[in-house]
């Protein structure tokens, strides 16, 4: 499992191209995105995280540890590698399930105990985790069918939605990942015909995707339980930069400003204690 090479999936990249160590050298470095922007995101979803569900940051670190394996696995072609690669984004899908999968769709069983679903998905992660270990050459097609499901998830959601913002970042989103789809086909079926680092666009272009899709699922769960605390959906620098800033769910000023009022409270009387 640990020996380079040892992995059944290899892609176009020509192998120790340009490194005598690294096997797919364009293909280990652009997972960068996974390292630069989820600390970003880990700042910007503070208020988020305090106020409302903290689980958020758990799906920012786990794009962390997809970024880890991605480019372990690309610099050894190994069979771990490989491993770690696919069940690290079965994790985050798994996760983002659990956090954000609409309740109306839900039995009424799981609607009345959210926790008995999460556990549910758990054992789900867990046997599917099992599997993947029976198959490893098929183990990518499957994770790529798990983007169906969310996908129609997030056209259910935006259908009733009237903020425009959030359609505008759901149509981007939606095509970003038909875009990104379309560089893992090409570069996993049709490997002979053209661009060799196609797969290294995937990279890029899936993390765009996941990322923003986590975001808008974020905005639709807090629109859904916590309506009274006015969650928005922004743009980090400046919601002046919507097409290339780094979205993100915040509070309205209102709720900002009770939330400072609240901490100078909370020191006030400990200073005065």
């Amino acid at each position: 499992m640990f020996k380079p090479g040892s992995s059944p999936v290899d892609w176009c990249e020509t192998n120790y191209l340009y490194s005598p160590f690294i096997a797919e050298f364009v293909n280990t470095f652009s997972n960068v995105l996974f390292f630069a922007v989820p600390p970003v995101l880990i700042w910007l979803f503070r208020p988020y995280g305090q106020i409302f569900n903290q689980g958020i940051h758990i799906i920012w670190g786990m794009l962390i540890v997809v970024g880890i394996c991605s480019a372990y696995f690309h610099a050894t072609l190994s069979l771990l590698g490989q491993l770690l690669d696919e069940l690290a984004i079965l994790w985050v899908v798994a996760t983002a399930f659990a956090l954000w999968f609409p309740s109306r769709y839900l039995p009424n069983y799981f609607r009345r105990k959210r926790y008995a679903f999460q556990c549910f998905i758990l054992g789900a992660a867990v046997v599917t985790s099992a599997l993947a270990l029976v198959q490893p050459a098929m183990n990518a097609f499957v994770l790529m069918m798990l983007g169906l499901p969310a996908l129609y998830l997030m056209i259910s959601e935006l259908n009733g939605c009237t903020n425009s913002r959030v359609l505008r970042l759901g149509t981007r989103c939606g095509g970003i990942w038909v875009l990104a789809v379309f560089c893992w086909v090409k570069d996993k079926m049709f490997c002979d015909l053209d661009f060799p680092y196609l797969h290294a666009f995937w990279h890029v272009l899936i993390f765009i995707a996941s990322y923003t899709a986590c975001v808008l699922f974020a905005y639709f769960d807090a629109q859904n339980r916590i309506p009274e605390k006015n969650p928005e959906l922004k743009f980090w620098p400046s919601d002046n930069f919507e097409f290339l800033g780094v979205p993100y769910v915040g509070l309205s000023e209102k709720w900002q400003a009770g939330i400072s009022w609240e901490m100078r409270s909370v020191v006030t009387k400990q200073h005065l204690i």
